[in-house]
């Protein structure tokens, strides 16, 4: 015998506001706390098992380096991860960055 069904009360239905206004974050954040928090690899190990300086990785973890395509693939190929990810985040940060530098360089009085 089939279940009887009840009907069902229809939720109320909230407005989205896209974009979300989060700043950007370097993906060097987000590697880090995989490293740390999920993996418990020290930057050492981790550069190791990448086949990379650890001087290199340590730059990205930090924020001061960008993340190439090369840190990207070898990265997820160390979490498992996809590498889109730390690109897409590299390319959002980078534009966020650019956007903040040009609204300073306008805002700047023009030397004459």
């Amino acid at each position: 015998m089939p279940a009887a069904t009840q009907p069902t009360a229809k939720r109320p239905e909230f407005p989205v506001r896209r974009p979300l206004k989060r700043p950007a974050v370097h993906p060097g954040a987000l590697m880090r706390e995989i490293l740390e928090d999920h993996l418990n690899l020290t930057i050492a190990e981790a550069a190791r098992r990448m086949g990379v300086s650890r001087p290199a990785l340590y730059a990205v973890l930090n924020g001061t380096a960008a993340v190439t395509a090369e840190m990207a693939l070898r990265f997820a190929r160390l979490t498992g991860g996809a590498p889109e990810l730390y690109l897409n985040m590299q390319t959002g940060y980078d534009l966020e960055a650019a956007r903040q530098r040009l609204k300073e360089a306008e805002a700047a009085p023009a030397a004459t």
